[in-house]
């Protein structure tokens, strides 16, 4: 495509983008696009093929592109588009079977679309049907999909996955009325006649008692008859055919970065012995009279830090959020407009599901971001991390970050939702490091929280790799964990078996703070007394998700234009 102007190219991303949303009817309705709310992805292997075609027809258009002229965000953009596209290709030499898992998945995904779903019109209510009708082909295309995978010996291990017939189950109501799915139908608005009310509420019924709910029965079957047996292998993702390199590639994908594995488990093991010394002087603050292991014990067994009532533990979460709303100013030189809630996680996927999780908002802001939070075993729920999760998820975290980038009109709609997880999760880790700069973990227990969650995620580098690299037992994994960290064996339980089915992501977390938190010294070491925290952020922020390397070419730009600039610019 020599000679191609930037107006080419703007136009090339929005197709791309408008292709990965009709492909993907579910993003559509994550990121607040209603077209396809009628429909689920076509997971017939002969979609999954022609979307493969699709993907390395993209690439091919996109490397036609003449850059030359360029703007410096038409460039940055072209490398972001070329790196997700090439690694999209890349991954086809893996087979696309690993749809199931306790943490996310089709016997969830619709449960979760319904909570995000806009139910204003009567379009809304037939679409909604009309995904209804569609679900039982849908979860039949996935168990075609699952029964492949388990031919070709690519089924992932059965003990992690344990709990996906409960979570099944307990979306089965015997009442259609009491269900998940009629939710929408219990406050239709006022612009809806009666008669059609009437109408919607009877159909609705019947489809969940007649399509929705044989479906999942039929999943069910399938998992605890046939998928689980066939699960009883090594749980390394190396055990794998051609396993090696799938890791690899999840590491790369996972990272942004050039780090093997191994260097990633020497990485973890110095973060886990740095982190270990300040939570030995933090315990000391608190008076405890013994060892890390001991206070652990102690963290674990008095009821003084937790609540007794779910309601209880809700609240103390938003009155978490609210303060931290109150500090973002200090921190940023803009914020996002669109807000977020706090809700628990359903009964039937709380128990194999984590602490907690952000739910994005739409990018039109038409929808809320929302603050998922686990009230399941309150006993294994403690105060002393509740500020940590907070800033985590909601802000300065998952929530601040996201509905920024949505929020950039300036970039392209494939940008503003672009999602690399070394950016993402290290921003998000990044950000609960800034609690004490916003009035947090003023409580010792609450310090040895936020510093029991990052220990948490250096672990992770240790485990993940010693999982998938150097073949650790579930048990290894389970000991390792609890050794050093404060956690509940509950979520210790639940993080390893997150780590068993999703190899690499773990990854993300410690390896994206620690560039941003390189990036910062570096900032501050160079800007001296001109370095504004506000202005830093931002210019992390304000180009929406990166690959690492590329996050820090631009951080290094940023710092050359802020020692350019005169010392009496009060922009600032």
């Amino acid at each position: 495509m020599s000679g191609n102007n930037q107006s080419d190219f703007e136009r090339f991303q929005e197709e791309y983008w408008q292709w990965c949303l009709n492909e993907y009817p579910e993003l559509a309705t994550w990121t607040g696009d209603n077209r396809y709310n009628d429909r689920f992805t076509d997971l017939s292997w002969l979609a999954i093929e022609k979307r493969r075609a699709g993907e390395r027809q993209w690439l091919i258009k996109a490397q036609e592109f003449d850059t030359s002229r360029f703007s410096e965000q038409d460039i940055l953009s072209y490398r972001l588009l070329m790196s997700i596209l090439d690694l999209t290709v890349k991954a086809q030499r893996f087979p696309p079977v690993l749809l199931l898992t306790q943490i996310y998945g089709p016997h969830l995904d619709f449960a979760q679309l319904v909570s995000i779903t806009p139910f204003r019109t009567l379009t809304d209510y037939h679409n909604y049907q009309a995904r209804m009708k569609a679900f039982p082909a849908y979860l039949d295309q996935v168990i075609a999909l699952l029964w492949r995978g388990i031919e070709i010996g690519w089924v992932l291990p059965y003990v992690p996955l344990k709990g996906i017939p409960g979570q099944i189950a307990g979306q089965l109501t015997g009442d259609p009325e009491q269900s998940v799915f009629y939710k929408p139908l219990e406050r239709i608005p006022d612009s809806i006649s009666q008669s059609d009310r009437d109408s919607l509420r009877s159909d609705t019924a019947r489809l969940i008692s007649d399509s929705v709910f044989p479906a999942l029965e039929n999943l069910r079957d399938f998992v605890v008859n046939t998928y689980l047996p066939a699960g009883k292998r090594p749980i390394a993702a190396r055990e794998l055919p051609d396993g090696e390199a799938y890791y690899a590639h999840l590491v790369f994908e996972h990272t942004t970065t050039d780090m093997t594995a191994a260097e990633i488990h020497e990485t973890g093991k110095t973060e886990v012995q740095r982190i270990g010394g300040q939570m030995l002087n933090v315990m000391r603050q608190t008076g405890f009279d013994g060892s890390l292991e001991d206070f652990s014990s102690f963290l674990r067994s008095d009821p003084r830090f937790y609540f007794t009532r779910e309601d209880d533990l809700v609240m103390a979460y938003r009155d978490i959020a609210k303060r931290a709303d109150a500090e973002l100013p200090g921190l940023f030189a803009e914020l996002p407009r669109n807000p977020y809630g706090v809700r628990a996680f359903p009964d039937y996927e709380a128990p194999g599901q984590t602490t907690a999780m952000y739910y994005p908002g739409a990018s039109d802001g038409s929808r809320a971001g929302y603050f998922m939070v686990n009230t399941y075993r309150l006993d294994m729920r403690p105060k002393f991390e509740m500020e940590a999760l907070v800033l985590h998820e909601a802000v300065p975290g998952h929530h601040l970050q996201i509905s920024r980038a949505q929020e950039l009109r300036s970039l392209t709609r494939f940008r503003r939702n672009a999602s690399y997880t070394a950016y993402v999760e290290g921003w998000a880790l990044y950000a609960e490091s800034l609690g004490d700069k916003m009035g947090f973990y003023t409580d010792p227990y609450s310090k040895f929280g936020q510093l029991m969650y990052e220990m948490w995620r250096a672990c992770r580098l240790v485990v993940d790799t010693g999982i998938h690299h150097f073949g650790w037992s579930r048990q290894q994994a389970i000991d390792y964990m609890r050794e050093q960290t404060a956690k509940t064996e509950q979520d210790i339980a639940v993080e390893v078996d997150r780590y068993i089915v999703m190899p690499g992501q773990a990854l993300a977390y410690k390896i994206g703070e620690l560039n941003i938190r390189r990036l910062r010294e570096r900032a501050e070491q160079e800007l001296g007394p001109e370095f504004d925290i506000r202005s830093f952020h931002n210019a992390v922020l304000d180009n929406g998700a990166l690959p690492l390397p590329m996050l820090e070419e631009q951080i290094k730009k940023w710092i050359y234009t802020r020692r350019a600039e005169p010392l009496t610019d009060f922009a600032l």
